[in-house]
C-alpha cells in the first residue's frame, strides 16, 4: 500500500468504469494505490478494476450504499498504511493533475472538498454546464446555515463525495463516512460534519477538479435531483437510485 489511496466505491459501473481507470492510468502522479470497492455489481465491475495498470486492491462490500463502500475503502487503505485518502466516483474522470493536486493540498489540509464540472464527453448544454452548477453553489451557501454548529472548527463548504481529500488520521478520528443505503442520506456532508467537530483545516479547493457523470441530472432533471441532494427529498424508490 502506498502513502496516498484513491477509493472507487462502484456499483455495476461495467460501463463507465473503463474511462475513470482511463483518467486514473493517466495521472501525473502515479505513486498511490487503488482501491476499488465493489459493491456486490452484477456485472464485470470487479473485473474491470483488477486490470488496472497500477497498483490495485479490489475489494467486495455485500451491503449496499456508496458511503458503505467508501467508508470499507478508506478503512482498509489506513489499516495497510495509507495516511492520505482520495475518493472519486466510478462514472468520474479525474483531471491529470487530481492525484498531485491532492496530494499537496493534504500536506497542510486535513479535508480539501474539490470541484464537481461536467463530463466534456457527455456534450453538456450551456445550462448543464453554467446554470445547474450556479444553482448548486446557491444551494450550498443556504447549506451553511442549515448546517451551523455552535461546536464546529470550520465553517460548511461544498462538498462532492465524488471528489473529496481527507487526511487517515482526520477519517479515523471523526468516524468517518456514515455506512447507510444511497438514499438514506448525503454520505459525504455527513462526513464533513463530522470532520468539522474536529479540525479548523478543511478547504474548498477549485484546483481539485473531477469531471462528473450528467446521467443523473439528465434522467431526473433538474428540480428531482436538485431535491436528492437537499437531504434526499426526492427519494427514488427500488433500483431507480441507481442511473446507469
Amino acid at each position: 500500500m502506498r502513502d496516498l489511496a484513491v477509493v472507487v466505491p462502484a456499483y455495476n459501473e461495467a460501463r463507465l468504469l473503463p474511462g475513470a481507470l482511463a483518467a486514473l492510468a493517466a495521472q501525473s502522479d502515479r505513486d498511490f494505490t487503488l482501491v476499488v470497492v465493489d459493491n456486490a455489481s452484477t456485472d464485470a465491475t470487479a473485473a474491470l478494476a483488477a486490470d488496472f495498470p497500477g497498483d490495485v486492491r479490489v475489494l467486495v462490500e455485500p451491503r449496499p450504499g456508496a458511503g458503505t463502500a467508501a467508508d470499507t475503502g478508506f478503512r482498509y487503505a489506513s489499516a495497510e498504511g495509507a495516511t492520505k485518502l482520495l475518493r472519486t466516483d466510478a462514472d468520474c474522470l479525474p483531471a491529470p493533475t487530481w492525484v498531485a493536486t491532492g496530494r499537496a493540498l493534504l500536506d497542510r489540509v486535513d479535508v480539501a472538498c474539490g470541484r464537481s464540472v461536467p463530463r466534456r464527453d457527455e456534450q453538456p448544454t450551456w445550462a448543464q454546464r453554467v446554470i445547474y452548477p450556479a444553482v448548486v453553489r446557491g444551494a450550498a451557501q443556504l447549506a451553511r446555515w442549515q448546517h451551523r454548529s455552535p461546536t464546529a472548527q470550520a465553517p460548511f463548504v461544498l462538498i462532492h463525495g465524488h471528489n473529496l481529500a481527507i487526511t487517515a488520521d482526520l477519517y479515523a478520528r471523526c468516524g468517518g463516512t456514515p455506512r447507510e443505503a444511497l438514499e438514506d442520506g448525503a454520505e459525504d456532508v455527513t462526513l464533513l460534519n463530522r470532520a468539522r467537530q474536529h479540525s479548523a483545516r478543511i478547504v474548498r479547493a477549485e484546483q481539485l477538479i473531477v469531471e462528473s457523470s450528467l446521467r443523473r441530472l439528465r434522467g431526473w432533471g433538474p428540480r428531482r435531483t436538485l431535491l436528492w441532494h437537499w437531504d434526499r427529498r426526492y427519494r427514488p424508490t427500488g433500483d431507480e437510485v441507481h442511473v446507469r
